[in-house]
């Protein structure tokens, strides 16, 4: 009988340390999954724009002066046209008569520009929101940095942004690096505070942007920003 009870106390530690053993397991599996896809993040995959929102994107960007699309056999020809026959640039007088002043910009075509010729695309990207504004960066680690090496971090943050009382309205809602949101402290405690109105009062950067914009909207996946004269 002592015998049968030894085998079965035997059978009793055994199958408790096996399911203690696979708790420990499931656990470890459970955290490295959780840690590899919402803590240390692989790059992201970048936005590729279809042949309509190409021509788009492109327009816009040649409305203010730019053609990051443009070949460079195109661009000799197109630089050839404000070449005079010397060699040298032709003078234009300066006009703003039919002048653009808005600029709009979708959430793909932002996150397309990242992906020209950067490689920003894998490490940065752009939410666009209703009255938000919201990055997503991965930061990697050296290898010889402590605990973490090697490893990528995700950092997030939020901005809110809209145009109120005749004024645009900038507001920092937030920082978090790996999930955890920044304490407002640690951020000098500008967390939900109207950078404009709380810097634009004394000359500087806030009180000349603010004098330059007329209008700002976000909206779902567009910005729109208007200057005045």
């Amino acid at each position: 009988m002592n015998n049968d009870l030894e085998k079965k106390s035997a059978m009793h530690w055994s199958q408790l340390l096996l399911i203690v053993l696979f708790t420990i397991i499931v656990t470890m599996a459970g955290t490295y999954w959780f840690l590899k896809t919402y803590y240390f993040s692989s790059s992201f995959k970048p936005v590729a724009l279809n042949a309509k929102e190409e021509r788009t994107l492109g327009a816009k960007l040649q409305a203010i002066g730019f053609d990051l699309n443009i070949s460079t056999s195109r661009a000799n020809d197109k630089n050839d046209h404000e070449i005079d026959k010397d060699g040298f640039l032709k003078p234009e007088q300066y006009s703003e008569k039919n002048a653009r002043r808005e600029i709009g910009f979708t959430e793909r075509e932002l996150n397309a520009l990242l992906a020209k010729n950067t490689d920003l695309a894998q490490k940065l990207a752009i939410d666009l929101a209703d009255n938000m504004v919201s990055a997503k960066l991965l930061v990697p680690l050296e290898e010889d940095f402590p605990v973490l090496g090697g490893k990528t971090l995700r950092v997030n943050a939020g901005i809110g942004m809209a145009y109120q009382s005749q004024k645009p309205v900038i507001i920092l809602k937030g920082v978090s690096i790996m999930g955890i949101p920044i304490p407002n402290a640690w951020l000098g405690g500008l967390k939900n505070l109207d950078l404009v109105s709380e810097f634009g009062v004394d000359p500087g950067f806030w009180q000349s942007f603010a004098a330059g914009v007329e209008d700002i909207q976000v909206a779902d996946g567009q910005i729109n920003i208007k200057l005045k004269e």
